[in-house]
C-alpha cells in the first residue's frame, strides 16, 4: 500500500510544481476519495477500506518526513502534525471498525489542506489540544 501512496504523490508531482502544491494535491485527491465513500449509502467494501488505506498511507509518509533530522520544518509545526497523524491512525482504525464516521479524518484533512493553501489559522492547534 505504501507504494500506492507513493505512485499517488508521483502522479500528483508530474502536474505541479512547488512542494506545497504537490501535498496539496495529494491530500485534496485523497480527501475527494473519502469524501466518495462517504457520500454512498452502501459503499464497496473494497473501496471503502482502500479510500481509508489510502489516506492512512499518506499520513504515514508525512510522519516518515516529519520525524526526518534534514526536515527544517518548525518543531512546533512538527510535533502538532505527528500528534494529528496519530489521532488519524486511531480515527481511522475506529471507522474500520464501524465506531466512527468518516467525516472526522475528511475534516482533518481538509484542515491540512487550508493550511497548504496558505489559511494558517490556528485550527492546528485546537485538533491537537
Amino acid at each position: 500500500m505504501h507504494q500506492l501512496a507513493h505512485k499517488a504523490y508521483t502522479d500528483v508531482t508530474s502536474r505541479t510544481a512547488s512542494d506545497k502544491h504537490i501535498e496539496y494535491a495529494v491530500f485534496q485527491q485523497i480527501t475527494d476519495a473519502l469524501k466518495d465513500v462517504a457520500a454512498q449509502d452502501v459503499p464497496l467494501p473494497a473501496v471503502w477500506v482502500d479510500a481509508i488505506d489510502r489516506n492512512m498511507q499518506l499520513w504515514l509518509t508525512l510522519s516518515i518526513d516529519l520525524l526526518d533530522q534534514n526536515n527544517e520544518m518548525d518543531p512546533q509545526l512538527r510535533i502538532g502534525l505527528l500528534t494529528l497523524a496519530e489521532m488519524v491512525r486511531k480515527l481511522s482504525y475506529r471507522v474500520l471498525a464501524g465506531e466512527e464516521e468518516l467525516t472526522d479524518v475528511i475534516e482533518i484533512n481538509e484542515m491540512v489542506m487550508r493550511g497548504l493553501s496558505g489559511d494558517t489559522g490556528s485550527q492546528l492547534s485546537e485538533v491537537t489540544q
